[in-house]
């Protein structure tokens, strides 16, 4: 009994250790903040907008200087073997032009869901085969857009290969972590001058792998979402410091950059956007609780953030006639 009692001792200092520093103290602010944006053709698509309009709109109105940019397999190869470079073309064509940078995310699991983007002509393939046809879509998206830039200030200024490729939600028929090693490889054999970065859970992971593997580690940061396992919604019960302290982690065994890929600013809805009602998106998302998580990301004290949803944003100005958060947001890119 006295072993029993000890052990248990000894676990509930280490919980409370644990407990006391990710969850206690305060950061300093980031001085400067890097502001970015995700964008997917294809959620564009799916609110009913004119993809390119909001993609211009973003770059031009919002005034957004960073994109992280989703591609889908099935967009680019929609029949094995032939590419259709034309939408994606036009979309770091006008980065280019408008001296944008761009992170660029390849593979198939590459966000937005169902997270994996495999092509209906690639799901009866074995598994062996899916991965033979990723690296080969891989290969193709890298050498055709490594030299477009001039400059690593605009154009593709670094890589993302695949996004919480290890994490398990999406539609995917597969995790594999010797593959996201190859894919990695074969990235940095074929540009060795930009970054990869590998991608992870802000809430769930501590983020060790994703800066093994890349150049910078990327995590996730959402506030308020739906848990389909409770079937309601919750409001993390995590703290700034919780992800400075990670970071930090990072930077001392690591020695490598933690930046925020994903910054919620839309809604969590149990379904997808469309058919849940205003009233039930303003649940997890408008302009206070926007505000709340800009604040809440600055006190991080962590420096670059790409807001996850300005394509929900200009459907709210243009469709619904609800400016309020794109233009609150137009301040972070002045």
């Amino acid at each position: 009994m006295k072993i029993l009692k000890k052990i248990v001792i000894g676990i509930l200092i280490v919980i409370f250790i644990f407990l006391g520093y990710f969850f206690v103290g305060k950061t300093e602010p980031a001085k400067e903040v890097d502001w970015g944006v995700n964008f997917s053709q294809k959620y564009a698509k799916l609110l009913g907008l004119d993809w390119q309009e909001a993609y211009s709109a973003i770059i031009a109105d919002l005034g957004a200087r960073n994109i992280k940019i989703l591609t889908s397999w099935d967009l680019i190869e929609p029949k094995m073997g032939e590419y259709s470079f034309n939408d994606l073309d036009w979309q770091i064509g006008l980065a280019e032009e408008k001296r944008v940078s761009v992170l660029l995310v390849i593979g198939n699991k590459t966000g937005r869901w169902p997270e994996c983007h495999m092509p209906d002509w690639a799901k009866g393939l074995s598994k062996e085969a899916q991965q033979d046809k990723i690296l080969k879509l891989i290969e193709n998206i890298v050498l055709r857009y490594k030299g477009l830039a001039p400059t690593p200030n605009f154009g593709v200024g670094a890589w993302q290969v695949e996004n919480e490729a290890l994490f398990p939600f999406g539609e995917c028929p597969w995790r594999d972590k010797s593959f996201l090693k190859k894919e990695i490889s074969l990235v940095k054999s074929l540009d060795p001058t930009r970054p990869v970065i590998v991608s992870d859970s802000g809430e769930f992971s501590f983020w060790i792998t994703a800066a093994q593997l890349g150049d910078i580690a990327s995590a996730t940061l959402h506030r308020k979402v739906w848990f389909k396992e409770i079937k309601n919604y919750i409001t993390y019960p995590l703290r700034p410091i919780f992800y400075w302290r990670k970071a930090q982690i990072i930077k001392i065994f690591f020695n490598k950059e933690v930046i925020v890929g994903e910054l919620q600013a839309e809604p969590w809805c149990p379904n997808f956007v469309s058919p849940c009602s205003l009233e039930e998106q303003k649940k997890t998302m408008d302009l206070p609780q926007f505000q709340k998580n800009i604040q809440f990301a600055k006190e991080t004290g962590l420096n670059t953030f790409y807001l996850w949803g300005p394509e929900w944003m200009f459907w709210m100005k243009e469709k619904q006639n609800k400016p309020e958060i794109w233009e609150e947001a137009k301040k972070l890119f002045k």
